[in-house]
């Protein structure tokens, strides 16, 4: 099903059989709505992902904000060292097995 202001597919996946979707995020209410899956076999491999999707937002902010790139990444950093040092919202993981997926 597809949802609210869906972002479109990347150019580099579109006919590949072999790209798969590991995650998506909406804001709802001003909070994060996420749906992944484990895809990788180590765990450090989602640190490279995050890095890599802060390295993106970064440049995003560049282009369209007063921050340069270097602001914009080093705002993002301190942001999720705060988060991770002290959660303002644990949230919670639901399995699809136990959601109707």
């Amino acid at each position: 099903m597809a949802g609210p202001n869906e972002q479109p597919l990347p150019p580099d996946v579109i006919g590949r059989e072999d790209a798969i979707e590991i995650l998506r995020a909406f804001v709802v209410d001003g909070g994060l709505s996420i749906a992944f899956q484990r895809a990788f076999e180590e765990p450090d491999m989602w640190g490279m992902l995050l890095v890599d999707i802060a390295r993106h937002a970064a440049r995003a902010y560049a282009r369209e904000s007063g921050y340069t790139e270097d602001e914009a990444l080093t705002r993002i950093v301190d942001m999720f060292e705060a988060e991770i040092n002290r959660p303002t919202d644990m949230g919670s993981t639901t399995p699809r097995s136990q959601q109707g997926h």
